[in-house]
């Protein structure tokens, strides 16, 4: 026994993310989508296609 309350409690937090309906940051998102954060564009750091150059090394 001693489980109905934190049965009850996931049941609750279950719930509220079930109906809940968080604000979205259409911005923030096709910012990301873009590739890179925030930080690495201000920062100059954004991806780069060089790190891909040596992965591809293993091909015969």
């Amino acid at each position: 026994m001693g489980r109905g309350r934190a049965k009850a409690k996931q049941t609750k937090v279950a719930r509220e993310l079930k109906y809940s309906s968080p604000q979205t940051d259409f911005e923030r998102l096709q910012r990301e989508l873009a590739g890179g954060s925030d930080d690495d564009r201000l920062n100059g750091d954004g991806p780069s296609d060089d790190r891909w150059v040596d992965e591809d090394d293993w091909r015969p």
